[in-house]
């Protein structure tokens, strides 16, 4: 009965700091509007800005493409030459390209 005793006099002399103290965890990490929760959804909207960056860079790089094939036939040539590799009847492409020496290589050795 004296440890009883003892622990709610403990008790009763500190309450206000027990109070404060298990305000303080359950606001700043058990809550679910907690300090940490709310820092974890900070990183998370800083990294949904700069894939929305990203995007908008896309975009103004898409549109201006898209300005370019509409001014035209010239530059829609000129696309068709550089992406799908297309030419007209008279003339030769050359690719130049290091992936086709590994991918020759690789060949080779597969076949020894």
């Amino acid at each position: 009965m004296s440890k009883l005793r003892g622990f709610l006099s403990f008790i009763g002399h500190y309450k206000y700091l027990i109070v404060i103290v298990g305000g303080i965890a359950l606001v700043g990490f058990l809550d679910e509007n907690s300090y940490l929760h709310r820092m974890q959804l900070d990183m998370q909207i800083s990294d949904l800005k700069d894939e929305i960056r990203i995007y908008e860079e896309k975009n103004a790089e898409s549109m201006k493409r898209i300005a370019e094939i509409d001014s035209g036939g010239l530059s829609i040539e000129k696309i068709a030459r550089e992406n799908y590799y297309m030419k007209s009847a008279d003339e030769d492409i050359f690719v130049l390209s290091s992936d086709m020496d590994t991918k020759v290589t690789k060949e080779n050795e597969t076949t020894e």
